[in-house]
């Protein structure tokens, strides 16, 4: 018995995925020397995109870990709170863990997402929703969500507060490295809903 094909994506939707994953993984925990290193690898084009991870590769150059992760630190979690609060309840509501984030776990259901053992945050974070929607693309867990499911979860769960929080990630106080993942973040979301829309 032989096993079914893998699904094929297009090279486009991989290097999609590949930048939800990379926003995911820098937002869930301050990069470490490898994921500094690999960071400084990278080149944009003359895009905003592009310009975005041009700056990011430099920061990451001369960024040590230990520097990144006092930045995080007091991004994000901070005395009692960080500087930032990057989930869609506090965003759309004003609070934590509200409607947006009971309507994400229904979706994760259907869609076959479910929260790490290892992961006590809301799953309504930045990081993770950037995670899903790499996962969605590439079908991580079970088949690759087409066009129209993608759109959706990016319309009910990322569109309507993502692009604030990456403005206010570049802009805030204590952003030296983490200011350029808030404009890619910013750009990126600007493709994909501009996409989204002309689906």
């Amino acid at each position: 018995m032989t096993a079914a094909p893998a699904a094929t994506i297009a090279e486009e939707d991989r290097l999609r995925a590949d930048l939800y994953n990379f926003l995911g993984l820098i937002l869930s925990n301050p990069p470490d020397e490898m994921l500094l290193a690999q960071t400084a690898s990278l080149s944009g084009d003359d895009t905003p995109l592009g310009q975005g991870i041009t700056t990011l590769a430099k920061m990451a150059k001369v960024t040590k870990p230990k520097t990144v992760t006092a930045e995080y630190n007091a991004l994000f979690i901070g005395l009692g709170r960080g500087e930032l609060l990057p989930y869609a309840s506090y965003y759309m509501t004003g609070f934590l863990n509200e409607k947006p984030l009971a309507a994400l776990r229904q979706d994760m259901t259907r869609q076959g997402l479910a929260r790490a053992e290892t992961v006590f945050e809301p799953e309504d974070n930045i990081a993770s929703l950037m995670e899903m929607m790499g996962a969605l693309i590439v079908g991580r867990f079970g088949t690759p969500a087409d066009l129209g499911q993608q759109r959706d979860f990016f319309n009910k769960h990322i569109a309507p507060w993502a692009g604030h929080f990456f403005n206010d990630l570049e802009g805030a106080k204590g952003s030296v490295f983490y200011a350029p993942v808030g404009r890619i973040g910013q750009a990126f979301m600007e493709v994909e809903t501009e996409a989204f829309r002309l689906s």
